[in-house]
């Protein structure tokens, strides 16, 4: 009887107990980690399954995450049911793509298993101001920046890390002022100051502070104190200070034109004759609004890649050089794209649009209060009677994350 009883029994136990693993897999706390750019590894204790899915979502940028795109993660076919029985109940979030960083993946388990195993991690915050893209890294508890010129290099990589202009810390203040800004640009070296990250800055320490609109902050600078307000509606209006044009000061080998400074000088460029204004910003700046025949220069058919740099590294310019290539449309409006010093070509510079401003006012070719188009939007600058410029624009939260070092 007990025989005959324990075959009737036989199948019922076998289906039953054959599904544990699958059910201990359901309970198991998982772990995420970046497999390869377009996978990631869904890793279990060693009872438990583990699969490796498809990201099938990502944001336009590499490594930007757009908050609003944030949902459940689509799985693909072939993925075990447990799998998206706890993908359902556990609301798996869209996470940031790359090979060098890993963001929260779950709500109700907070920070990845991943990331409690590395020790070298730094934790970012990414903004962006009209495409001029910055990691910023809260930097309060120490004189010095976290990481080292060349991990910066790593990080703003494009395809092998985050992606990035540049990284910018925020340091404690000096002399009075509430922080210390300092920036390492994607090719490792050190400008003085950013006009754009500067914004971003000025946003990212408002939601360190939990501030509320509008407020100011006395920013320490190589370039020397700027102060940046953040208003209302979000935009930002920095003090920029006022220029420098004594040649020493940009500074270049050029000699002066107008008043001590360098105003439509003639430069050879790759065999053609440049006129140039050098103005600095606490950073060196060359402005151009075309060569010496006269013609109206057309900036976007420029072939910006090819003479940006042949400028940028001109033996004029012992500091090298940001350069901006101009169009007048009208006094109160010009168009310009910028070959920055370090970062290439990029699709903003604040400190570039208040030094084609001051260029365009010491030619004659502009007002003091002008609309600057930029590849990623527009800026408004202002020249004002205490020989100041204001800029105003924007700046942008894309995403946050842990940067593997």
């Amino acid at each position: 009887l007990l025989l005959l009883l324990l075959l009737f029994l036989l199948p019922f136990l076998l289906g039953r107990y054959s599904a544990l693993p699958q059910r201990l897999a359901m309970a198991a706390p998982l772990s995420f980690a970046f497999h390869t750019p377009s996978t990631f590894l869904i890793s279990a204790p060693r009872w438990s399954t583990a699969a490796s899915l498809p990201c099938t979502r990502f944001c336009s940028h590499s490594s930007a995450l757009n908050r609003s795109a944030r949902g459940p993660v689509p799985l693909p076919l072939r993925t075990p049911e447990p799998f998206r029985a706890f993908a359902r109940g556990h609301h798996m979030r869209t996470i940031a793509v790359s090979s060098s960083a890993v963001v929260k993946e779950r709500e109700d388990v907070g920070v990845s298993t991943v990331i409690k195993r590395r020790k070298n991690v730094l934790h970012f915050v990414k903004y962006h101001g009209l495409g001029n893209d910055f990691l910023l890294v809260d930097n309060r508890g120490y004189v010095e920046p976290k990481i080292s010129p060349e991990q910066a290099i790593k990080l703003c990589s494009r395809k092998f890390g985050i992606g990035a202009d540049g990284v910018i810390f925020v340091l404690p203040g000096i002399d009075s002022s509430d922080y210390s800004m300092r920036i390492f640009n994607s090719d490792g070296s050190e400008p003085e100051m950013c006009g754009n990250g500067i914004r971003c800055m000025a946003h990212f320490v408002a939601e360190l502070e939990n501030a509320v609109k509008p407020c100011s902050y006395n920013i320490h600078t190589a370039a020397g104190p700027i102060i940046s307000r953040l208003q209302e509606d979000g935009q930002v209006m920095v003090d920029m200070g006022p220029p420098f044009l004594k040649p020493a000061d940009v500074p270049t080998k050029l000699l002066p034109s107008k008043n001590g400074a360098v105003v439509r000088v003639p430069l050879a460029v790759n065999g053609k004759t440049w006129m140039v204004t050098c103005v600095s910003m606490g950073n060196p700046h060359c402005v151009t609004f075309g060569e010496l025949d006269g013609e109206v220069l057309d900036v976007d058919s420029l072939p910006l890649e090819q003479i940006g740099p042949l400028f940028e590294h001109h033996p004029v310019f012992p500091a090298r050089t940001n350069t901006e290539f101009v169009q007048v449309i009208s006094p109160s409006h010009l168009r310009m794209r910028v070959w920055e010093r370090g970062a290439g070509a990029t699709l903003a510079c604040g400190t570039g649009a208040c030094a084609v401003v001051v260029a365009a006012v010491l030619e004659g070719r502009a007002n003091k209060e002008c609309i600057i188009d930029l590849p990623g939007g527009q800026l408004e600058i202002q020249w004002m009677q205490n020989d100041h410029l204001y800029m105003t624009g924007p700046a942008v939260a894309v995403c946050e994350g842990d940067a593997f070092l």
